[in-house]
């Protein structure tokens, strides 16, 4: 069996993930100034869907508070009870978001329904111009989140979060100038369900692809037999079996194979090896592989092969 593991792009650069710490730290303490702004705002001016909006904030208080300590947790080095390191944190952390948020889902759902059977008046003014307030502050957020939610699992449960928030902010806001105009409070309830719509979704993607990651699916960016007939490409290679390629973490794939080869040198061999790990890091972004080279002049344990 010969191994290679390429340290050199194990984990994200540290520039990079110092640059997500940040801005994870940045996006926290806006949503949590615009959370307390919110909570006041809808218990002012009665409205229903302006609490929702707060709800879903706490709910990216939370996810951007577990993003930024999970993100700083996963950078502690691998130990030889933690071979990989703590990279599923983010994972873990990613599923975590994904239950709270269909929870809050339910929650709005309910209240919604109880607010359409019993309309109230809302202070449609002053939860316009808090909505507004709110819809400008998540822009700001994912403006910060934009570039590390496309690699990590773990930013993008919190991204998602900021990004449902807005679209319920939007809905806030066209409900508030309707409600200005109309005086029909049922706008408030219905737009609460709009919101819930959108929190409940994003929650099943996020979790859906966090059991794909702690099933050690394949990435959903990995086309499997594209990958094989890559592999099968290279010169020297007869076949390739025993495929297997997961992720250590959203942004970390790892993969292992047993690949067949003609019966050669040593040294051929490696080159085979070298030439398939560099098109796997190249076409792939694949750092973690495992391969097992085996002579296919082979059919038992003693067949004498004399390799130099």
């Amino acid at each position: 069996m010969v191994e290679l593991l390429d340290r050199a792009s194990t984990h994200l650069d540290a520039s990079g993930s110092h640059d997500i710490q940040r801005n994870l730290m940045w996006s926290l303490c806006i949503t949590l100034v615009i959370f307390v702004l919110e909570v006041i705002g809808g218990i002012e001016s009665n409205s229903l869907s302006l609490k929702a909006d707060a709800g879903h904030l706490l709910g990216d208080v939370l996810a951007l508070g577990l993003s930024l300590g999970a993100t700083i947790f996963s950078r502690r080095p691998a130990t030889p009870k933690r071979t990989y390191g703590y990279h599923r944190t983010e994972v873990l952390a990613a599923v975590f978001n994904g239950g709270t948020l269909l929870i809050l889902a339910g929650y709005i759902f309910f209240k919604a329904y109880n607010r359409l059977i019993t309309p109230e008046p809302v202070k449609s003014t002053m939860m316009l111009t808090i909505a507004v307030i709110g819809l400008l502050a998540n822009l700001i957020v994912l403006f910060k989140l934009r570039g590390a939610a496309g690699q990590n699992l773990n930013v993008r449960a919190a991204f998602l979060h900021v990004m449902g928030d807005m679209l319920g902010s939007v809905g806030v806001v066209a409900g508030g100038v309707f409600m200005i105009f109309t005086k029909n409070y049922l706008a408030d309830p219905i737009i609460s369900f709009f919101v819930g719509t959108i929190i409940l979704f994003g929650a099943i993607g996020v979790l859906v692809d966090g059991a794909n990651i702690l099933l050690e699916g394949v990435p959903r960016s990995i086309n499997y037999d594209k990958l094989k007939s890559d592999i099968e490409k290279v010169e020297g290679v007869v076949s390739i079996h025993d495929l297997h390629i997961w992720s250590i973490s959203s942004a970390n794939l790892a993969l292992s194979a047993h690949v067949t080869i003609a019966n050669q040198s040593t040294h051929a061999s490696q080159q085979i090896i070298q030439e398939t790990c560099q098109l796997l890091r190249d076409d792939y972004k694949i750092f973690h592989t495992t391969i097992q080279i085996e002579c296919d002049c082979c059919s038992d344990l003693d067949c004498g092969c004399a390799v130099t």
